[in-house]
């Protein structure tokens, strides 16, 4: 990890005119959610930390705001985003053991960790081309430089992700190609999208209310999540991708697309309301 100065930190925070602050919190960004997080954990040393040491399966609506607050806390709490991610890595230190094959693996293997950094940005990208208002090329490399500075506060060493948005395209390909598994992990993440338990503070009576309720969401996010997938990531899971989910998945695609020229600005622009209402909530 390169340490850097308090003004070199200070510098890579971001600030209401970056293009993540206009397009990393969009309330329709949660279809991508899911697809972020499956990329993230077919790599074998993210499964295996997950597996390990993470409560997703028992507590998945916690983990889903621990995660929340990370990005929003990053892109939008200005210079604070310092010690957000300082105290990210910190608690990554220890995250650490044995893969199914029996090498060892650490959370903070540099290629690995680069890797979480790199779905965010790319999630926010691909959102937009297939559910928002898609970025234009100008837009692509500024929010990647942006997101470059972020990895740097995290921990992410320079060289780690490629240096602009035009070199990107490889990096990941290459990633899917040479890296990416079908990990244990992976099919928690799915069968959790798709049957999440009972969010905490819900009583036990509301179970069969809650598994009704929750059905037509949770297809909607499997829909989205294995229909952003590459077709080789999908085989390499074992997914079915028929004609019919293709069609559903445009129809989706075109509804939310046609929403965008009428989505009031604090849902396109969700992260500081996100941050005032979980700070209520403490």
């Amino acid at each position: 990890m390169v340490r850097l100065s308090e003004g070199e930190a200070r510098a890579l925070t971001l600030g209401p005119g970056s293009v993540s602050w206009r397009r990393a919190s969009d309330a329709r960004g949660y279809l991508a959610a899911g697809y972020a997080l499956l990329l993230q954990v077919m790599h074998p040393t993210v499964g295996s930390g997950v597996r390990d040491h993470s409560n997703f399966t028992a507590e998945p609506w916690q983990r889903l705001l621990r995660t929340l607050d990370y990005v929003n806390l990053t892109v939008y709490s200005g210079h604070r985003a310092i010690e957000v991610t300082g105290r990210l890595r910190a608690e990554h230190a220890h995250i650490k053991g044995t893969n199914p094959d029996g090498s060892r693996y650490h959370a903070l293997e540099p290629a690995a960790f680069a890797w979480v950094q790199a779905t965010l940005v790319h999630a926010v990208v691909n959102f937009h081309e297939r559910f928002g208002s898609p970025l234009s090329e100008r837009e692509k490399e500024l929010i990647y430089a942006e997101w470059l500075g972020l990895g740097r506060l995290v921990g992410v060493r320079p060289g780690d992700l490629p240096d602009d948005w035009a070199g990107f395209g490889a990096y990941f390909d290459d990633m899917i190609e040479a890296t990416l598994e079908h990990t244990e992990t992976a099919d928690v993440v799915l069968a959790s999208l798709a049957h999440p338990k009972r969010p905490p503070g819900l009583p036990p009576w509301t179970e069969p209310l809650w598994r009704l309720a929750w059905a037509p969401a949770g297809h909607l996010l499997t829909l989205c999540t294995v229909g952003l997938l590459p077709p080789v990531l999908r085989e390499r899971l074992g997914m079915t991708w028929t004609p019919w989910r293709e069609r559903q998945l445009r129809a989706v695609s075109a509804f939310s697309r046609s929403l965008t020229p009428v989505l009031p600005r604090w849902l396109r622009v969700s992260g500081p309301g996100y941050l005032k209402l979980r700070k209520l909530a403490a």
